[in-house]
């Protein structure tokens, strides 16, 4: 699974340093007023309404934009209405990818979407050809130098942790959904240097790519985040740390 924690943690410096903040920012509106239209506005009795706001607090969102977001959502202020979608397809390399979405017009998200895709060397798939390699899972990266990795370990399996284990240079905590936000909160307060934090669709198994597959795969991904109506996309790939980093520079 390295290639999908340490993709996210490339995604997540990204996002902070450079000018996709602001498609940030959309993009964790949308994901607001989705999770309050469907279980209320109240983050303690909304689990995925108080991962949505942690994340959006923890990127700098003003607090103004995240109560706008929940009015909108609960009804309380006008707002545009989202539909979520799971598109399914296959990269470079036979790489399973999994494309989730919000949108307000479906017809045009799915063009836009399978245009990205067969332009970068994949083609979409039907329902369920590749759902069934991912399970949804909260994935953590903290990166190992400069920290007590024991430590690490006993903060996030006492917070409730399924398990940590090495990736290369970072360690993966993996959580239940539903303890995400417990155990993100159990490495904060240890002061725990988090590199990215995220409820995901993490794969089963994975695909080793490299060269020019492993290329075409990281345009892919950076494509598809970009467009304004995905949230998130996962996949199975495997590149090799080094490799990736230079792809992703």
């Amino acid at each position: 699974m390295s290639g999908h924690s340490k993709w996210s943690s490339i995604k997540h410096k990204k996002a902070l340093k450079d000018a996709r903040r602001g498609k940030l920012f959309t993009k964790f509106i949308k994901e607001i007023t989705v999770a309050a239209r469907l279980g209320g506005g109240d983050i303690n009795a909304n689990p995925r309404l108080r991962t949505a706001v942690t994340t959006a607090r923890q990127n700098s969102m003003p607090t103004d934009n995240i109560e706008r977001a929940i009015k909108k959502g609960t009804g309380e202020l006008e707002g545009v209405s989202y539909e979520e979608i799971t598109y399914e397809a296959y990269g470079p390399g036979g790489v399973a990818i999994l494309v989730q979405v919000l949108t307000d017009n479906r017809n045009r998200t799915v063009a836009d979407v399978r245009s990205i895709i067969t332009k970068h060397g994949g083609n979409l798939a039907a329902a369920g050809a590749v759902a069934w390699m991912f399970h949804k899972r909260g994935l953590i990266t903290v990166e190992r130098a400069g920290v007590d990795e024991d430590r690490v370990m006993e903060v996030a399996l006492e917070g409730g942790a399924e398990d940590v284990r090495e990736a290369g240079d970072l360690l993966e905590i993996i959580t239940a959904p539903e303890q995400f936000d417990k155990v993100k909160e159990a490495l904060d307060q240890a002061k725990v240097p988090v590199g990215s934090a995220e409820v995901t669709m993490l794969p089963q198994s994975t695909v080793a790519i490299s060269g020019k597959q492993a290329e075409q795969m990281v345009r892919l991904l950076e494509a598809l985040e970009d467009h304004d109506d995905v949230q998130s996309v996962s996949s199975n790939m495997d590149i090799a740390a080094e490799e990736l980093e230079r792809l992703s520079a």
